[in-house]
C-alpha cells in the first residue's frame, strides 16, 4: 500500500490486550487467547528448507504428524508445495498426491485440528473432503478466485498471510515505506474482503508473514509490533521457526537455530501471538507455557495493584 492510499478499518472490533476468542474450523473450535496454541509443521515436500524432504513420503509424514500431535501440537499444518525463497511452483495434481493421504490418515489417528498449507482451491477442496479443518493460504486468498466461496461452503478456518511478491522472487528486493502499517493494512483489507464475500469473522486468523518478502530488519520490526496485529481481533499466527533471519543474527545454520526459534516463540506469545507455527513442537510448547504463565502472573499482579485504588 502506498502512503497515498486510504487506510482500511477492520470490519470487526479492535481487540483489547488479553482478549480471548473462539476460532471456528468446521466442526472444531479452538479457544485462543487463554493459552498459546502450537501448530506443528508437516512438510510433504522433497525441498523443505529445514528437513530437506525427510518426511516427503506418506508413511514418514504421517508418523511425523502423529509424533508432533503426541508432543502437544494443537494444529498440524500439512503442506505439499514448498514456499521457501526461490521455490518453484507445484501442480495441483502433484500437491494433492502428496498431501491427501497424509491428511486422511492423520484425521483418523490424531485429534489434532488439521490445516492444509495451499493457495489452490482444487487442493483445498480435496483436503477438506479428506478431513482438513483449516486452509493456510500464503496469498490470503488472492491466488485463486475459487478459494473464498469454498471456505464459505465448508465453514473452514482460514489463515490470511501477508507476502510481498511470490516465493521464487520474494527475497530479491523487498521494500516498504512502513512495513508495520503496510502489512497491517493488507491484512485488514483482505479480512474485510473475505468477510464481505460471506466468510465469518470467527473463521479467520492472520499471519504477518515473517520471512515472506521481508528483509532482516523488516522481520524484527514486525515482531516488535505484534500487538498491532493482535488488535485485529482474530487469532494472530507467527511462524519464525528456524528461518534465515535468525541464522543471520546468531550465525547459525538451520539445524542449530532451535534456541533462537524458542526465544522468538516465547516473546511472540508474550506480545499477543495466539498461534506459534513451529518445526519443534515439544520444545515450543515448553517455551510458550512459560510465556503464558508469566503473562498470567503479570495480569494478576496488575489487578491486585489496582484493586485498592
Amino acid at each position: 500500500m502506498s502512503s497515498g492510499e486510504p487506510s482500511c478499518t477492520p470490519p470487526f472490533p479492535v481487540a483489547q490486550p488479553g482478549a480471548v476468542g473462539c476460532w471456528r474450523c468446521r466442526d472444531r473450535e479452538l479457544t485462543w487467547g487463554e493459552r498459546t496454541l502450537v501448530m506443528g509443521v508437516v512438510n510433504v515436500t522433497p525441498d523443505s528448507f529445514f528437513d530437506g524432504g525427510h518426511h516427503a513420503g506418506t508413511d514418514a509424514a504421517v508418523e511425523h504428524g502423529q509424533a508432533l500431535w503426541a508432543a502437544g501440537a494443537d494444529i498440524l499444518d500439512i503442506g505439499g508445495e514448498s514456499s521457501r525463497p526461490g521455490a518453484e511452483p507445484v501442480a495441483a495434481k502433484e500437491e494433492c498426491r502428496r498431501v491427501l493421504p497424509v491428511i486422511a490418515r492423520l484425521a483418523t489417528t490424531t485429534q489434532a485440528v488439521l490445516s492444509v498449507d495451499t493457495c489452490k482451491a482444487k487442493v483445498a477442496r480435496a483436503a477438506l473432503a479428506a478431513g482438513a479443518h483449516v486452509v493456510n493460504d500464503i496469498t490470503a486468498g488472492q491466488a485463486d478466485g475459487a478459494m473464498i466461496p469454498l471456505l464459505r461452503k465448508y465453514d473452514a478456518g482460514f489463515i490470511l498471510m501477508h507476502m510481498q511478491g511470490e516465493p521464487r522472487t520474494m527475497q530479491a528486493d523487498p521494500h516498504y515505506a512502513d512495513v508495520v502499517e503496510e502489512v497491517y493494512q493488507f491484512l485488514a483489507a483482505r479480512a474485510q474482503a473475505v468477510i464481505a464475500a460471506g466468510v465469518a469473522v470467527a473463521n479467520l486468523a492472520v499471519d504477518p508473514g515473517i520471512g515472506f518478502g521481508k528483509t532482516f530488519d523488516h522481520n524484527w520490526t514486525l515482531l516488535a509490533h505484534l500487538p498491532r496485529f493482535a488488535a485485529l481481533g482474530v487469532p494472530l499466527l507467527v511462524g519464525a521457526s528456524r528461518k534465515r533471519f535468525l541464522g543471520e543474527l546468531c550465525g547459525r545454520p538451520v539445524e542449530k537455530r532451535l534456541a533462537a526459534s524458542l526465544a522468538v516463540a516465547a516473546l511472540a506469545a508474550e506480545r499477543g501471538a495466539a498461534i506459534i507455527r513451529t518445526h519443534d513442537v515439544k520444545e515450543t510448547c515448553d517455551a510458550v507455557r512459560v510465556a503464558d504463565r508469566l503473562r498470567s502472573a503479570t495480569s494478576h499482579t496488575t489487578e491486585r495493584s489496582t484493586c485498592g485504588d
